[in-house]
């Protein structure tokens, strides 16, 4: 962290005071961030981001200033999380139906294109169609996979990205951001104290962060294999019993009662008695 100068905060005379329990010194008019500190609450947004993707839930991560964007966008695809790099849309979450429509509406265009009712329109309203969906790529590409509200958000630089902060906010979102002792870190849940404006720093955060989604990922996918064997070995067991009943030969019933019915004595009829013979009578 000391050679990515994670530790450099900003001017002395543009801090913000709520930022001192993170400021070790300060240094020719700049404040030193304190490392030990940003270890800590490194360790802890880690372990929660960890926790995060091993339950399933999705953390978006934004970032649109220049140092950053190209940065975030490939951590954030490495590890199959949403990202915002270009700009952030009023209403990505407050309003996030609206927001899906829009999404709708780039795959709508990619179905024209595939089933060739694209070729049928005419050149120009092919060329308006084409400029749509390539600014709706723009903006909404990276989140086009993300069908519901994020879990959680990754923020660097919350001047910046202050509309996106306050929509978490108003939505109980927790926020994990880069804070620099510029800013006020009251409305963010788990603060990172670090220089987000330097393209190294910015990097050494994301690699440990991405690093304990991708273990959160891997425990996940274990756990899910580990279900699958103990289903299949759980029917297993069933499958055999079925197995052996439809093998066993059927029993001859009426091979079994014959010779029982043989066995059995066979009484002979009873004879009707004799009837006496009728007497003459005399006349």
């Amino acid at each position: 962290m000391l050679d990515a100068g994670v530790h450099f905060g900003h001017l002395a005379r543009k801090w913000n005071p709520k930022m001192a329990p993170y400021i070790f010194d300060q240094k020719k008019g700049i404040h030193i961030i304190d490392l030990h500190k940003t270890i800590v609450k490194v360790d802890e947004a880690a372990e929660m981001m960890k926790e995060l993707a091993r339950s399933g839930r999705k953390i978006l991560f934004v970032a649109t200033k220049k140092q950053a964007k190209d940065i975030v966008a490939e951590k954030a695809a490495s590890v199959n999380m949403p990202s915002v790099t270009e700009r952030w849309a009023g209403g990505m979450l407050t309003n996030f139906p609206t927001i899906r429509k829009a999404v709708k509406k780039m795959s709508t265009i990619d179905k024209m294109k595939e089933d060739g009712t694209f070729d049928k329109l005419a050149k120009r309203e092919r060329l308006q169609v084409d400029r749509q969906r390539q600014k709706l790529e723009k903006n909404l590409g990276s989140i086009k996979d993300m069908s519901r509200l994020p879990s959680a958000l990754f923020v660097i630089d919350i001047q910046k990205e202050a509309n996106a902060v306050k929509e978490a906010n108003r939505l109980n979102i927790p926020v994990f951001a880069m804070v620099d002792t510029c800013c006020d870190p009251t409305p963010i849940d788990y603060v990172i104290p670090a220089n987000d404006d330097a393209t190294k720093s910015i990097e050494c955060i994301m690699n440990i962060l991405c690093q304990a989604i991708q273990e959160g990922l891997e425990e996940r996918k274990l756990e899910k294999d580990k279900e699958a064997s103990e289903e299949e070995a759980a029917v297993k067991p069933t499958q055999k019993k079925l197995r052996a009943r439809k093998s066993a030969k059927p029993v001859d019933v009426e091979a079994e009662a014959a010779p029982a019915e043989a066995a059995a004595p066979v009484e002979a009829p009873a004879e009707a008695p004799a009837e006496a013979p009728a007497e003459k009578t005399e006349e």
